[in-house]
C-alpha cells in the first residue's frame, strides 16, 4: 500500500464506532429489585391473608356466625360474609399485637 492509502485506510478505521460502548449497559440491578417487587408482592397476600383470618377468628369468637337451626354449629356462608370488625386495618393490628386467641 503506498501512503495515500494508508491515510485514507486510517481514516476510516479512525471513523469506526467503538464496539465496547456500541451498546449501553445498564447499571441498575434488575435481579435485586425483582426480588424486593417479589417480596412486596408476597407480605400484601399474606396480610390480605392475616386480614381474612382475623375476622372469621373474630366473628367465631364473638358468636356473629352460629347456626340458628343446629346449636352449637357454625353457619358457614356467614362467616365468608361477616365483617366483625369496622375496618380491616383494625384486624391486622389486632392480629399483628396478639400473640394468643
Amino acid at each position: 500500500m503506498d501512503s495515500k492509502e494508508e491515510g485514507r485506510m486510517k481514516m476510516y478505521r479512525e471513523s469506526e464506532p467503538d464496539e465496547t460502548r456500541l451498546f449501553e449497559r445498564s447499571s441498575v440491578n434488575h435481579a435485586a429489585w425483582t426480588l424486593l417487587a417479589l417480596t412486596l408482592a408476597l407480605c400484601g397476600w399474606l396480610m390480605v391473608a392475616l386480614v381474612n383470618a382475623e375476622n372469621q377468628r373474630y366473628a367465631l369468637a364473638s358468636g356473629m356466625c352460629q347456626d340458628q337451626v343446629f346449636k352449637g354449629g357454625i353457619d358457614k356462608v356467614c362467616l365468608a360474609k361477616a365483617r366483625s370488625r369496622e375496618h380491616w386495618w383494625q384486624h391486622l393490628g389486632h392480629a399483628m399485637t396478639t400473640f394468643k386467641p
